[in-house]
């Protein structure tokens, strides 16, 4: 059978629900009250913070950590996930809230049947698919047992150490102005890490905000990334979650999937490190 892609166009929609084990989940961060105001007919929601997420010490892991696999577990349950189910994941935010984050998440700990909606919310409205208010219900299943994220990782002291050295690069996906130190609407510091490279995840998308063809992507970041083994590209954002829309572009692409720095911008610039600022 074809691999399944990680990114199911809106026109595919139409046959979810005729599956039991379709699960839909809303990752729109920070906008439960648009959820149950209007969410997609099935649409469970997940929340960044306190679902996907480990909140604790800004500069020990950024401001948005992995949960243990304890508590990622118990949020799957909730969510009525098994390993079986076909998890189809949105954001109204092109998958760049967490829609991506959690399909990272899945993928790293073995999780098979995984999509993210392209366009998101948006698009799946307008090509006729179902919304409502009403309050889903999960299925109660079995706990999802976890005992690895087995996709790669990077910390502060690897970033530190590579981040300036030629058979590496450090990407960072946030946009322009934030690289650059000219704004900062989030952390403490505005400003980017030495050595490290912008590549916006916004220029994953295409002027309707959906991905671009798995063509374009690669060879968009095999011109990128022609000096590095994929091993040794490690990808970055404020906080962890953002990033991993480049990450779900890279394998929409069929390239390696790199190395996440899950601590980002968020725990860099709390630890005293070595920063490039806006007048340098």
């Amino acid at each position: 059978m074809k691999p399944l892609s990680p990114i199911i166009k809106p026109a595919e929609l139409t046959w979810l629900n005729q599956d039991d084990e379709i699960v839909i989940i809303d990752a729109s961060a920070g906008s439960k009250a648009r959820y149950d105001e209007q969410h997609l007919a099935g649409a469970l929601f997940v929340d960044v913070n306190s679902d996907l997420a480990n909140i604790g010490d800004f500069a020990i892991g950024g401001r948005h950590p992995l949960p243990t696999f304890e508590q990622f577990s118990a949020v799957l349950r909730r969510l009525g996930i098994t390993k079986d189910s076909h998890v189809i994941i949105y954001d109204d935010k092109n998958g760049g809230n967490a829609a991506a984050r959690l399909w990272w998440m899945l993928k790293a700990i073995g999780h098979e049947k995984i999509q993210v909606i392209d366009g998101g919310l948006q698009t799946a409205i307008k090509a006729g698919f179902p919304t409502t208010d009403k309050v889903e219900i999960p299925k109660s299943v079995e706990k999802y047992e976890i005992t690895a994220w087995n996709l790669p990782l990077s910390d502060i002291n690897e970033v530190e150490k590579v981040a300036k050295t030629d058979d590496y690069i450090v990407i960072d996906v946030r946009d322009a102005n934030r690289f650059a130190g000219l704004t900062e609407p989030i952390d403490l510091i505005a400003g980017h890490i030495p050595g490290a490279a912008n590549i916006p995840y916004t220029k994953n998308l295409d002027a309707t905000g959906a991905f671009l063809a798995p063509e374009i992507l690669k060879e968009k970041y095999a011109e990128a990334l022609a000096h590095v083994k994929p091993e040794n590209v490690i990808v970055h954002c404020g906080s962890g979650i953002t990033a991993c829309h480049t990450l779900l572009a890279m394998d929409y692409a069929g390239l390696p999937i790199p190395k996440l720095y899950v601590g980002s911008w968020s725990e860099w610039s709390r630890n005293n490190k070595e920063m490039v600022l806006a007048d340098q």
